[in-house]
Parts: structure tokens; C-alpha cells; sequence
């Protein structure tokens, strides 16, 4: 799909696109851009990669838009919309199938439990960021979990949320289990291991870590912040699930810490 066609499908749902080729590149990448017009979407292309982009599907009341990414023989798909205050970027998991509309990518980032609460509740609009089945902030879902007794001596307060990169969400009241303890910096915002950790040389050891658990089972109460979403506010404990986009391999790098 060519630069004028794209630019004029990411214009139905009010958005700016750039198409950049960049020999730095190694891969097509997706982003949102600002500049002095504010944000756009940013399409990177590798200089020395064959790769396409193509808009499969555009739902401008919604203003989101299904991009299909075609390189070095594979397919990728990418929600990109507008979410409560800016545009955003969601890579669609390869193992999702009949992923073929806005809707369809929608669900495909559901977790199963989210997927399996809106089948049992049936929420007058599935998609809608609070409804009878759940509560979202950004890629973060929370579903109710009314039984859950939780010592009080186990409750962590102003914890922070993170997929591993970006601005964390804090959690005013939390309780987890399991997980792996992993510790975090600029450098490494995914985290490594203790084992790891434990043979940097003391001097790298001081430079801005922070103790952080991978992947526990989180569950939350109180006010959700985060700089860029609506305070949302927890009645009761809510199983804290991330959407499905670290299922997708432009998101293998990206974990979940708490």
C-alpha cells in the first residue's frame, strides 16, 4: 500500500501517519511519534528489507485501524487507535486466528479469563473500558474477584505496574504470590535474574536497580493511576491481567513486572 493511500486511511480515523526507511532498522517497526503538531503514527521501515504495510480494516467512529505488516516472508498485525488521551500501538499475537477486523483484534488481546467473563456476564458493550466483566486501564485488565480475603500484614501499597517499558501504573493497594524476583534499570527494563544480578561487580550493582517481580499472580484494590488514563478506582479485589501482546513476536522482549 502506498504513502498516499496509507496516509489517507490513518486520516479516516484522525490520525498522521510517517513512512521512514532507515538502513538503522532491522526490522519494520511501529510506533506513535510526537512532533509539533503533536502525535503520529511512525512506520519504520529496514533499508535493506523488503516489507509492506497495508490498512485491512478501519472503524473511524472508533478510530482504530487494523495495519497488516508483511516482511522477509512473514505477516503481522497491529492495532492502532486512540485510547482515552493518545493514539496507541498493540501488537496482535501470530497465534490469534480470524483476525481479519478491528473487532476481531480487539478480542484477540483479551486474555482467555477476560474472554470467558464476557461470555458468562455479557456486558451490554464488550469492549467498553469498565463494564459488568471487567475494568481496563490501557493493556491492563482487572476482573472482579469478590471472594478473595487477603491478610492485611500481605497488602503492598503504591505499587508499581509495568509490561517492562513505558510509564508504570500504580496500584494503591496490592497483594501477589509466586512470580520471580528480578531486578530492573534502564538498561534492562525486563528485568534479570538474582543470579544474574548477583555476579555484576558491586559498582554496576548501585547504578539505579530496582527489586521487581516477573509474571506474579496480582491482584488489586483502591485507585489505578497513571499519567496517561483516567484514574480508575477497584471496589473490592481484581485479578490483574495484561492483554495478550506479549504473545506476538514484536513484544517477545516485554514482560510483565510488578
Amino acid at each position: 500500500m502506498g504513502t498516499v493511500v496509507l496516509e489517507r486511511r490513518f486520516a479516516a480515523i484522525g490520525a498522521r501517519v510517517k513512512v521512514i526507511r532507515t538502513a538503522r532498522e532491522r526490522a519494520a517497526r511501529i510506533d506513535v511519534g510526537f512532533d509539533r503538531r503533536g502525535e503520529f503514527f511512525e512506520l519504520r521501515l529496514a533499508g535493506s528489507r523488503s516489507a509492506s504495510f497495508e490498512v485491512v480494516d478501519a472503524d473511524p467512529d472508533d478510530r482504530c485501524l487494523l495495519l497488516l505488516v508483511r516482511e522477509a516472508g512473514e505477516k503481522s498485525k497491529f492495532l492502532c487507535g486512540f485510547d482515552e488521551r493518545h493514539w496507541f500501538v498493540a501488537a496482535i499475537p501470530e497465534s490469534a486466528r480470524g483476525v481479519t477486523g478491528v473487532v476481531s483484534a480487539k478480542d484477540a488481546l483479551q486474555p482467555d479469563a477476560v474472554r470467558e467473563a464476557v461470555a458468562r456476564v455479557r456486558p451490554r458493550d464488550r469492549f467498553r473500558r469498565r463494564n459488568a466483566a471487567y475494568v481496563r486501564q490501557g493493556e491492563w485488565f482487572f476482573l472482579p474477584r469478590w471472594a478473595l480475603v487477603v491478610d492485611e500484614r500481605d497488602v503492598l501499597r503504591d505499587e508499581p505496574l509495568s509490561r517492562g517499558r513505558g510509564k508504570d501504573h500504580v496500584l494503591e493497594l496490592a497483594f501477589r504470590r509466586g512470580g520471580e524476583t528480578v531486578f530492573v534499570n534502564a538498561e534492562h527494563p525486563g528485568g534479570i535474574s538474582l543470579a544474574e544480578f548477583e555476579l555484576l561487580p558491586p559498582s554496576q550493582q548501585r547504578s539505579g536497580w530496582r527489586e521487581m517481580v516477573r509474571d506474579p499472580e496480582l491482584y488489586a484494590k483502591g485507585s489505578v493511576r497513571h499519567p496517561d488514563h483516567n484514574t480508575v478506582v477497584l471496589h473490592g479485589w481484581h485479578r490483574v491481567l495484561m492483554n495478550t501482546e506479549q504473545g506476538a513476536r514484536a513484544m517477545r522482549h516485554v514482560a510483565f513486572l510488578d
